[in-house]
């Protein structure tokens, strides 16, 4: 895709109402991240994790959140 039809794309999206601009935000979406079946079952488990054994607070999130990820 050409550089102008990119940025013809982004000016037509500005001018969109919010909900519309929205409404093509989730196809696009859609489109690059579909749902798996792995994807569906990971957030089940998440859903579950979460019920049974709480969560964090986000406080905590904050603080520990560069250690968990460089870990």
């Amino acid at each position: 895709m050409a550089m102008s039809t990119v940025i013809e794309i982004e000016s037509a999206l500005a001018k969109l109402p919010l909900d519309a601009q929205c409404e093509v935000a989730a196809w696009l979406e859609s489109r690059l991240w579909p749902e798996t079946p792995a994807m569906l079952m990971a957030i089940d488990e998440a859903e579950r994790s979460l019920a049974d054994e709480g969560g964090v607070p986000v406080e905590e999130v904050r603080t520990n959140l560069r250690q968990w990820i460089t870990g």
